[in-house]
């Protein structure tokens, strides 16, 4: 991975472990969001999943909604306050980093991503794609949401966190063809957003895997 993700990372621990508690405190989620995860939440139960895996979690809001609908929830983020607060709120939580996760291939039905992969460099997605493939069921489902629609990647000087975090993005149809070198797009949905020249793409993706049985 090179000294570059450590750094990133590390930068990336620290930041989200000052910001867990207030973070963890909004309570309200913005309506695209909870539309977002409703329809996510209607692929899974159409797909007959049982067990989900969270990646980046957070404080984990929707960890608990995805658990509180009756499936069985495993959330994972890098920050340990994150993790700590996770559990708190009696989620099965543990510190990982989506690169090498410490569980066997085909753990889990389905793996929620919600803006959080939109931190990894753009020479590292392939293999974070691949991992999560990986832990995927050979029918299971991806969820991945990040902001994108302009191809860039840095720190974000904007950021009004500190230490200010690393955002990779990337427009539309470069998403769309680098996800489909592993997967196969069960939906593509564009929300706009009010931050200036972005948008949030969210992906449904199926293993790829399951093509063999079409």
């Amino acid at each position: 991975m090179g000294n570059q993700y450590g750094n990133i990372k590390a930068s990336l621990i620290r930041t989200y472990n000052n910001y867990a508690e207030q973070r963890s405190t909004k309570s309200e989620v913005e309506p695209w969001k909870v539309k977002e995860r409703e329809a996510f939440l209607q692929a899974m139960q159409n797909n007959k999943s049982a067990s989900l895996l969270e990646i980046g979690a957070g404080p984990g809001q929707d960890s608990l909604f995805f658990k509180e609908k009756g499936f069985q929830v495993t959330c994972t983020d890098l920050s340990p306050e994150m993790v700590r607060i996770c559990k708190e709120r009696g989620l099965d939580a543990r510190v990982m980093d989506y690169y090498v996760m410490d569980f066997p291939d085909g753990s889990f039905d389905a793996v929620y991503a919600m803006n959080c992969l939109l931190h990894v460099p753009k020479n590292q997605i392939r293999a974070v794609l691949v991992e999560v493939r990986r832990v995927l069921k050979p029918q299971g489902l991806f969820y991945l949401g990040v902001y994108g629609g302009q191809d860039s990647e840095g720190i974000w000087e904007q950021d009004i966190y500190e230490p200010k975090r690393f955002f990779s993005f990337f427009t539309d149809e470069r998403i769309i063809e680098l996800v489909e070198e592993y997967y196969h797009i069960d939906s593509f949905n564009m929300v706009k957003y009010q931050t200036e020249g972005l948008h949030f793409q969210s992906m449904i993706l199926g293993n790829s895997e399951r093509r063999s049985s079409h």
